[in-house]
Formats: C-alpha cells, sequence, structure tokens
C-alpha cells in the first residue's frame, strides 16, 4: 500500500467515524426529546408548585399570627391570675387578722 492509498483508507475511516458519531448524536437528541405534551405537564406542575408555596407562606403566616396572639393571651392570663393569687393572699391574710380580732373580744368578754 503507498502513501496515496493510506491516506485515503484513513480519510474515509475517518469520516466514517465522524458520520458514526454525528448519527449517533442525532440519535440521541431524538430520543431524548421533550414534547410539546411533556412541556405543558411541567407547566402545570411549575403552576401546582408555585400554587402550593403560596399556601405554605400564607399559613406559616397565619400560624405565627396565632402563635403571637396566643402568647399575648398566656402573657395576661398570667398577668391576671397573680392579680388574683395576690387578692386572695390579701383576702386570706385579712380574713386571719379577723379571727385573730374576732378570737381576742371573745377573750377579754
Amino acid at each position: 500500500m503507498n502513501r496515496a492509498e493510506f491516506i485515503l483508507v484513513t480519510a474515509v475511516i475517518l469520516f466514517v467515524a465522524f458520520m458514526l458519531g454525528w448519527f449517533a448524536c442525532w440519535l440521541v437528541h431524538r430520543l431524548t426529546r421533550v414534547s410539546q405534551a411533556d412541556i405543558g405537564e411541567l407547566d402545570k406542575m411549575a403552576q401546582a408548585l408555585h400554587e402550593a408555596e403560596d399556601a405554605r407562606d400564607q399559613a406559616i403566616a397565619y400560624l405565627q399570627g396565632r402563635e403571637s396572639d396566643m402568647a399575648t393571651q398566656l402573657s395576661q392570663t398570667e398577668a391576671e391570675l397573680r392579680a388574683a393569687m395576690d387578692g386572695l393572699r390579701s383576702a386570706r391574710q385579712e380574713a386571719e387578722e379577723l379571727r385573730a380580732y374576732v378570737e381576742r373580744i371573745n377573750q377579754t368578754a
């Protein structure tokens, strides 16, 4: 085989390899191409995801507001409880003082 034949055979082999690579690339792109129906479905899924995120954000905001309301109500209830306990303590002390006074009056009489 002389030099011209070797170059021609090498060129043909490289051209065939190029054509096989190009065909393989075209075939892969053809098989993995996204159809219009798939794009529509992806759009629907994206919209559903967006709506779910909005609903989640609204739920989180509602829960945070509800939690702050409950914390405020709890602090008010605790303040009322402390006031009631102080009033009860004062009433018990006053009742005890009145019992002691009545007992002293009964003993002296």
